[in-house]
């Protein structure tokens, strides 16, 4: 009997499925409940998981639904959950005190982001007012194959959507941004691209593994009067870190209008 249940079997619940039996966790033991047939079918053949009728029997509970489906989803699997069993929620925006508020199980908050689906994702993680450590624990182990994991108090998981759950597709306008510069240099689309992308690759393996901050390593690589600081000299007079404060503000404030409604 699967003692994982993946309530909503999407790009993330993949996530959560890939990385759990990477990890080691036996396919047996995971099971998933997805309303379209076809999708179901494709992770069970691909992971070898269960399909799932009800949560009877589960002791942890990923909710992976979309915001809009939480409290129906809830009503429709409440009485079904182990009084002891765990609910992780995944849900964009939704404080546990509003799942609290609908189940009586432990309930902890998860902002993951999308590098989780090759293993490489940013996870903060928050309890409920009924949750333990011993369950952070779990979900830590849980999580492990999809990337980090770390623990914030869940009034600052506003912060971390800003920062690390949108993070990701702000990367990616980088990338856009700096392709397109490319080929307007002359160079083809696959060339732009394979430089651009191995560049970013690299230096963040740099920022996670030389020890040194971003502006020590800005620092080091930029020569006076060289390319890099012209470069930089158009991005600092265009105000790119206050553009990057207002963005950040803005997918904050969003986060918390998501919260409240």
């Amino acid at each position: 009997m699967a003692r994982v249940a993946i309530v909503g079997a999407g790009a993330m619940g993949e996530a959560i499925i890939a990385g759990m039996v990477n990890a080691g966790h036996d396919p047996a033991d995971i099971g998933i409940i997805e309303k379209r047939t076809e999708r179901g079918d494709e992770l069970i053949a691909r992971y070898g998981v269960t399909k799932l009728a009800n949560l009877a029997g589960v002791s942890t509970c990923f909710l992976v639904v979309k915001p809009n489906d939480l409290t129906a989803t809830l009503e429709s699997y409440r009485g079904e959950l182990a009084d002891d069993a765990l609910v992780i929620s995944m849900v964009a925006g939704k404080p546990t005190a509003l799942i609290e508020s609908l189940i009586s199980q432990r309930v902890v908050r998860v902002m993951p982001n999308t590098p989780a689906l090759v293993g490489a994702g940013m996870a903060a993680i928050s309890p409920g007012a009924r949750a333990t450590d011993k369950d952070l624990d779990s979900v830590e182990h849980l999580l492990s194959g999809t990337g980090k994991v770390i623990r914030v108090d869940e009034p600052l998981q506003d912060a971390v959507t800003a920062v690390s759950g949108s993070g990701p597709a702000y990367f990616f306008l980088v990338v856009e941004a700096m392709v397109a510069a490319g080929k307007e240099l002359g160079l083809t689309a696959e060339i732009a691209t394979e430089l651009t992308v191995q560049t970013l690759i690299g230096a963040g393996k740099m920022l996670a593994e030389s020890g040194s901050d971003a502006q020590t390593l800005r620092t080091n690589v930029t020569s006076p009067n060289g390319t890099t600081a012209a470069a930089l000299k158009v991005l600092q007079d265009g105000d790119i870190k206050e553009l990057f404060k207002k963005a950040l503000q803005a997918a904050h404030d969003r986060s918390h209008e998501l919260a409240s409604g």
